[in-house]
């Protein structure tokens, strides 16, 4: 017991906690906006598949690392494109249309990176982002090392959680996402047009989930492989529930399940030889759907959240 709560006063513990929630950040805001708006984007783990891929060919390619990130963000947003396209204009179903877009980008990243890399042992690697030493800040205990030690993605990821959560509540811009996700037909009295809004909001999260993916290849490895993505995307979704709908909720959600998968990780070095590891694997998601559960019960759904949206209907 005392091995394992120990755990919690190591440094490296705190650091890996905040580079682990990088990637769900990015994504799970980009699926907040999207779901803001009344657009359920179910494509986010295809477009994180398919941001780590392109990202991390550009840089492979000769580009630089924000070039990564930039094209990365350019291909997330189009498939954002392509899923407001089909479901906001169009009205499709956006649970049909977020799963197509999930195989097709999943599907084109594995086809584009082995059209580029023919298949070999050991994936091309890249020089990735490296931790930003902030002078006197970095040498503090515990803080120092889990808060000033990070990559440049990782404060842009803190840094778009707060400006998002900004903008929803205090600008003009955000009230109007938030009333075409209650009631598009009222913010279309007001002047709004909902389906302008509702496609950029799709197009915007979507870059921000390209980022995401972009991460895991550019920052926290230094190669891509066609399941790096596992799962994250679905726990995306899921963390927008729990937020609430909330970007701070959704900052505070992405760090608590990095938390819990930052811990199990140590927990096998710890006592893996006693228990199977397959345990500690499913800790971080049982614990997430306790607390989405719990969570869940007081959620207030935007009321136009998968509702398609026609002119001059009601």
């Amino acid at each position: 017991m005392s091995a394992a709560l120990d755990i919690f006063a190591s440094a490296g513990m705190w650091e890996a906690v905040l580079r682990i929630a990088t990637p769900l950040i990015f994504g799970t805001l980009g699926a907040l906006l999207c779901e803001r708006a009344g657009v359920l984007n179910l494509g986010i783990e295809g477009i994180m598949s398919f941001g780590a891929m392109i990202g991390w060919l550009t840089v492979f390619e000769g580009g630089n690392l924000w070039m990564g990130l930039f094209a990365a963000a350019l291909g997330g947003a189009a498939f954002g494109l392509l899923h407001a396209l089909m479901t906001v204009p169009l009205g499709l179903s956006q649970h049909v249309t977020g799963l197509g877009i999930t195989l097709l980008a999943s599907s084109l990243s594995y086809f584009i990176f082995r059209l580029v890399v023919p298949l070999q042992g050991t994936p091309p690697t890249i020089e990735p982002f490296q931790p930003l030493h902030v002078p006197i800040l970095s040498d503090l205990p515990i803080v120092g090392d889990a808060l000033f030690t990070q990559t440049a993605p990782t404060y842009l990821a803190l840094l778009v959680a707060a400006v998002m959560a900004y903008v929803l509540a205090r600008t003009p811009f955000g009230l109007a996402i938030r009333m075409t996700g209650e009631n598009p037909h009222a913010a279309e009295a007001q002047g709004v047009d909902p389906i302008a809004i509702r496609i950029g909001a799709v197009v915007a999260g979507s870059a921000l989930m390209g980022v995401g993916g972009a991460f895991l290849t550019l920052s926290a490895f230094n190669s891509f492989f066609p399941t790096m993505i596992q799962g994250r995307g679905w726990i995306c979704i899921a963390l927008v529930v729990f937020a609430t709908w909330r970007p701070g909720r959704a900052l505070l959600g992405a760090i608590l399940f990095a938390l819990f998968d930052a811990y199990q990780l140590r927990l096998q070095t710890e006592f893996g030889k006693a228990i199977p590891y397959q345990m500690f694997l499913m800790m971080p998601y049982l614990l997430s759907i306790v607390a989405l559960v719990v969570m869940a019960r007081r959620a207030r759904v935007p009321q136009a959240l998968m509702q398609p949206y026609r002119r001059g209907e009601r």
